[in-house]
């Protein structure tokens, strides 16, 4: 298993793992975003990035995070936005591999936290997550504009 930041050839490989994630989700992001997002990632200037998880030199997964500052530090915080891995690589150890990095990454560049959200029904990732941090008492509400 690698774990390495995206790069702009891995375009081919990233795109159906980020529809297989927007898919999981229910939801349909178009081919403007999706390559808006993908810009982004690549772009020194946005605050966006990907790791990929690699098994055997094939990318099978992803961790698309966001690096925002906030009022309880003066220290960076990670939202890891995205997470998927592809089907066929589940179990496979790249979902914790990725978590492990992003965590890993911001110890290395004294971050406050990294921090996710997930659905209540997505008891198979709960179970991951469950197992490396105890789940938080918040609860997200949202305004859609």
């Amino acid at each position: 298993m690698q774990i390495r930041p995206a790069a702009a050839s891995d375009f081919d490989a990233w795109l159906p793992l980020w529809r297989g994630y927007c898919a999981a989700l229910g939801g349909e992001v178009s081919d403007e975003v999706t390559r808006g997002v993908w810009q982004r990632i690549l772009a020194p200037d946005q605050q966006i990035w990907c790791l990929v998880a690699c098994i055997d030199g094939k990318p099978v997964g992803i961790a698309v995070y966001v690096l925002h500052l906030h009022t309880w530090s003066l220290k960076t915080v990670c939202y890891l936005e995205d997470l998927f891995v592809a089907p066929e690589a589940r179990g496979s150890g790249a979902a914790r591999a990725l978590i492990e990095e992003l965590v890993a990454l911001g110890k290395r560049n004294d971050w406050r936290r990294v921090y996710w959200h997930t659905e209540e029904h997505n008891y198979r990732a709960r179970t991951l997550y469950d197992r490396i941090v105890p789940k938080t008492n918040k609860i997200r509400y949202d305004i859609d504009l």
